[in-house]
């Protein structure tokens, strides 16, 4: 049998299942983690971290320039961040710890494609290494109605997904520029229990009925299935790796669209729910373990894997779900998130040879 959203009921059961243990059990689960995380010296990476002006972003950016990376906060809005960096410099101006942190902001609204393509055109252009790209920013405005992006497309697929994955392609020249590098998607255990439609991913078709849980679950299910088919088009030697985490359940802005009184039910849960401090720690792990290329390369030997590294709340190696498994439809995200992007088919291939590709969504 299928539910309306495409899922077979056990699939269904097990994703929130899933979801579930994740809530009741993540501080168990992550017990053996410190807080902070521990760093080590990282004098050597350029970060760019996406969304990083509050929640785990800020904690994710503010962490990796402390232990000495270079850090680009992309973010849509400029002011806030350089509010920030000035708050974190004084703050370790103030603490002795030596030089001033490395980092600045760019704007980067992931709304607009357009902009994804200027800021991925001037950092290009700088001709410089790329570590890491944290795929940070995202959205999920629980109960809100349907809304769309001055693109056309539904604002959680664009957002969470469709605006990332544009990220990472135009980001590649930089990215295999340097050694070992990194693609890290902060992904979600809500992914589970989604379903994704490549033929409708805007929920315009009216098979499936618009909610905002259902738009999000689909969007980050979309980004896994997408990074599943990176894996396998990324050639070994460009050296990059692509990871999914999960954050686990985090107190961050998300709830800002929600009733008052929800807003107030949801911060009461501190037990359940994690700080963006400890949100982050999956991220900081994907990011700066010297483990993952290891796996990551096991990964694209194996000729039966279907599923790129996934991170878990306790940074440790799981499956995605059942569904972003499905290689039939995961190519088929892959091919119809191509055209949505206004990128060709072979994108991939063309970057890795050195080519310029050009996207449609190019600055006007």
């Amino acid at each position: 049998m299928k539910k309306n959203d495409g899922l077979g009921w056990i699939q269904w059961m097990r994703g929130w299942f899933n979801v579930v243990q994740e809530i009741l059990l993540q501080r168990i689960m992550a017990s053996h983690l410190q807080i902070p995380f521990h760093l080590p010296p990282l004098n050597h990476l350029t970060c760019i971290v996406t969304g990083s002006t509050s929640g785990i972003g800020s904690e994710t950016a503010r962490q990796l320039a402390e232990a000495g990376a270079h850090v680009v906060m992309a973010v849509r809005n400029i002011k806030a961040a350089h509010e920030l960096i000035q708050q974190w410099q004084t703050k370790w101006s103030a603490s002795g710890e030596g030089l001033p942190l490395n980092i600045q902001a760019m704007e980067l609204d992931l709304l607009s494609l357009d902009s994804v393509v200027r800021f991925s055109n001037a950092w290009n252009a700088r001709l410089a290494p790329l570590h890491v790209l944290i795929n940070n920013a995202g959205m999920f405005a629980m109960g809100g109605a349907q809304k769309f992006s001055e693109d056309g497309y539904e604002q959680h697929m664009q957002v969470n997904h469709l605006a990332p994955a544009l990220l990472s392609l135009l980001l590649l020249p930089s990215l295999i520029r340097a050694s070992r590098s990194r693609i890290i998607n902060v992904n979600s255990v809500m992914h589970y229990v989604g379903f994704v439609d490549p033929n409708d991913m805007n929920f315009v078709s009216g098979k499936r009925k618009f909610s905002s849980l259902s738009a999000y679950s689909s969007s980050k299910l979309a980004q896994v299935m997408f990074n599943n088919v990176l894996l396998k088009k990324l050639p070994l030697e460009t050296g990059i790796s692509v990871v999914c985490l999960s954050p686990g359940v985090v107190q961050t802005n998300i709830t800002r669209d929600l009733p008052r009184l929800v807003q107030d039910l949801y911060s009461a849960l501190p037990y359940f729910i994690f700080s963006p401090q400890e949100g982050c720690r999956s991220s900081l792990f994907s990011a700066t373990d010297p483990q993952i290329p290891n796996h990551y390369q096991k990964l694209k030997t194996n000729e039966k894997s279907v599923c790129t590294l996934f991170i878990s709340l306790n940074c440790k190696l799981t499956n995605c779900s059942e569904e972003a498994q499905n290689v039939e439809t995961a190519n088929r995200v892959w091919e119809k998130t191509l055209e949505l992007i206004g990128l060709p088919s072979d994108t991939v291939e063309r970057l890795v040879e050195g080519e310029v590709v050009k996207c449609r969504y190019r600055t006007r």
